[in-house]
């Protein structure tokens, strides 16, 4: 599966970002156009700030920056681990929130981690169970509907009801808060796992990027890495297997909306996945079309925000995805989990590729850089032009 690392129409697309420049002894906030790199800082201090002005696209078609070279220079040097000059994660001060069992795939993956508490040995049997009892009832069920409670009373009856399910196909989407602000990691970095995890998986997702003001400004890639053994034992541990150093990747450019790129474009996306294993050779492609989703992307953002919850830097909203990996890796019946070095690489043509490898989340770099090294970074730098 040959996958260009930035968007198929390069030139045309307006992309945001974030990069850490030696000269500068931090993060700095750039714009791409027509696939070059401009440090926008003195006019955008943080990314929260460039998304929310009114005249985004606008903005960086005209705005001047301090030429850095190509974004595709920048997306190599990323892939070196020891190359401090990198792509960062698009995103600084927004928290990152997330929203599961968002397609019906997915869904049904998640009451399979709870009904096999979290044990891959028991997963394929609940799996076929499950897939004989409901799996062709949830696709064609629209969440919060009366065909959606009628279901809901019917597998009430037949005793598989689920906290999955009430999420999957009831009113209320979740919503959780993945990552704090600052903490995902970009383009190149080493995901973290909980080294005692036996049972996990890449989660490859579209993620919004949302201003003050509740629009949505743009949207990029993300992998929202999960622990199934963790969260399969009980929903409650939710924090323990989302939220690890290392385990939110965002990335490679926030794509910003235009007359070309909107969110019906979000709408119709087909997300790939590919998976490379360096220790094993194990290799696994996927797709999950958007197309599928259960609940619209506008309206997952009407359940994070609004008038019951502000974010007044914006955030980042995972939309969730189809694809939970169950290929057999290790044996018949174990489906699939990662191994260390593996190569997960994320994609989408109108978005790009966000690359990234599996490490241990207990030795990779410690997350050290937050909101008050980024404030005395700002402060070294020359006061932001008006």
């Amino acid at each position: 599966m040959a996958i260009d690392p930035l968007p198929s129409d390069l030139d045309h697309a307006l992309l945001a970002g974030r990069v850490w420049h030696t000269g500068q002894q931090g993060p700095c906030v750039v714009a791409v156009r027509e696939g070059q790199t401009f440090d926008i800082t003195d006019h955008a201090p943080t990314m929260a700030d460039l998304l929310d002005r009114p005249d985004l696209a606008a903005f960086l078609r005209q705005c001047e920056g301090t030429p850095l070279g190509s974004a595709r220079e920048w997306m190599a040097r990323s892939q070196d681990p020891a190359r401090q000059e990198r792509l960062l994660a698009p995103c600084d001060l927004q928290p990152i929130k997330a929203c599961g069992v968002t397609f019906a795939v997915s869904l049904l993956e998640r009451v399979i981690e709870e009904q096999s508490g979290g044990d891959p040995r028991r997963a394929e049997a609940v799996r076929a169970d499950l897939q004989r009892t409901i799996g062709g009832d949830l696709r064609s069920v629209a969440p919060g509907s009366e065909g959606a409670s009628r279901l809901k009373e019917e597998l009430m009856r037949r005793g598989v009801w689920s906290q999955y399910l009430e999420v999957g196909i009831g009113p209320d989407a979740e919503v959780f808060t993945k990552a704090a602000p600052m903490s995902a990691i970009g383009h190149g970095a080493v995901l973290g796992l909980l080294p005692d995890s036996t049972w996990n998986n890449p989660e490859p997702e579209i993620v919004l990027a949302v201003n003050s003001r509740l629009e949505i400004a743009g949207a990029t890639l993300g992998n929202d890495v999960n622990l199934r053994d963790v969260e399969g034992r009980s929903a409650l541990l939710l924090g323990r297997a989302k939220d690890n150093n290392g385990s939110c990747a965002i990335g490679p450019f926030i794509r910003v909306f235009d007359e070309r790129f909107t969110l019906d474009t979000v709408r119709a996306c087909r997300v790939q996945l590919r998976i490379e294993g360096a220790q094993d050779g194990f290799e696994l492609d996927g797709v999950s079309d958007m197309r599928e989703i259960s609940r619209d992307p506008a309206d997952l953002v009407r359940q994070a925000a609004g008038a019951h919850h502000q974010y007044p830097d914006g955030f980042m909203l995972f939309l969730g995805t189809m694809f939970s990996p169950v290929k057999d890796r290790d044996g018949p019946g174990l489906g699939f989990t990662h191994k260390p070095g593996d190569r997960v690489t994320i994609a989408a043509p109108p978005l790009g590729a966000l690359v990234n490898t599996v490490g241990d989340c207990t030795r990779i770099p410690p997350w050290t850089f937050g909101i008050r090294a980024l404030y005395r970074s700002l402060a070294l730098r020359q006061s932001p032009a008006s």
